[in-house]
């Protein structure tokens, strides 16, 4: 089971400006270290660029944003921007095989959500939008799917096959409106040709998923998103085998359920395996830029505050 986000958050909890005197010491105080087993640190077999620029904008502490001014660690999550204290030249970027949508549930607060993340790094391919400000996905459905647990939820690597039906009934409604056309259009084609012409010329062009779309939440912040008439009839994906690292995991929830970048990046790595079959060498592993250097320090601190 999956849930795509959980009330994530960044370093230093953005929503408010003060820490505790001690925490924030203790931070202050520690480098990034490395661990000494995959299971002291799970996310240290990623494949990252340089987090030395993250270590140099903890050290200086909050930094304004270059658009809003705001005093932020890292990046501003209003305006998916780099601190000033973070060259933007000095954060990679990921190209994603595919586009997508990150809807955000209007009480989810800013500072807590990871999927800022995801537009910070892949800024082409990542859009977020706040409910119920989302677009109409009805006429695009036979290439969009959800990534969302539920009774008819399928797995990644079926994703081809039940998208095909979806472009088959396209295909179909399609064929219904070809064959209202007056025949005499149609001069010199038989009945049988003039459908076949009609469905090849509206066929649409395989099964390829070209959008995917994620809901940033906690769970029960989800219902009311899910149920949208604007995301009824969507394909519905569903991981499963994947354990979350996030370091505000939902109390009572399994730790199936991952923080959205996970989710994205989870899902990308399988459909790059399942779907375009191709061997995982690392090209999404970047998304994870600011993930991975966060829970380092944050399991770094709660070690030297004793809280282990």
């Amino acid at each position: 089971q999956l849930i795509m986000s959980l009330n994530s958050s960044t370093l230093l909890n953005e929503e408010n400006s003060e820490e505790p005197k001690g925490n924030t010491e203790c931070l202050g105080n520690l480098e990034l270290q490395a661990p000494s087993s995959f299971q002291d640190n799970p996310l240290q077999q990623l494949k990252l660029a340089s987090q030395e620029v993250l270590e140099k904008a903890k050290k200086s502490g909050r930094s304004k944003c270059p658009q809003c001014s705001s005093s932020r660690m890292f990046y501003c999550y209003t305006c998916f921007v780099p601190v000033e204290t973070v060259p933007t030249k000095e954060i990679p970027t990921v190209k994603l095989p595919l586009k997508i949508d990150i809807i955000k549930h209007p009480n989810e607060t800013d500072g807590k959500s990871t999927a800022v993340h995801a537009k910070l790094l892949a800024p082409d391919d990542v859009t977020i939008y706040k409910y119920p400000c989302i677009p109409e996905y009805k006429e695009k459905r036979h290439e969009i799917a959800l990534v969302f647990p539920g009774p008819n939820s399928v797995s990644v690597k079926d994703i081809a096959s039940h998208l095909q039906k979806y472009t088959k009934r396209s295909v179909s409604d399609n064929d219904d409106d070809c064959s209202r056309e007056p025949f005499l259009k149609q001069a010199k084609i038989e009945p049988e040709e003039e459908k076949k012409e009609c469905v090849s010329s509206n066929k649409i062009e395989g099964t390829i998923l070209k959008k995917i779309i994620f809901i940033d939440s906690t769970w029960n912040q989800t219902s009311k998103i899910i149920t949208d008439e604007r995301l009824q009839g969507l394909l519905q994906i569903e991981l499963k085998t994947r354990k979350t690292c996030f370091w505000r995991h939902q109390k009572g929830k399994p730790d199936t359920y991952l923080s959205t970048i996970e989710a994205i990046y989870y899902f990308l790595v399988d459909y790059h395996q399942e779907i375009l079959k191709e061997n995982y060498k690392g090209q999404y592993d970047n998304l994870l830029f600011f993930f991975s250097f966060m829970y380092t320090l944050i399991k770094n601190a709660k070690g030297c505050a004793g809280k282990e």
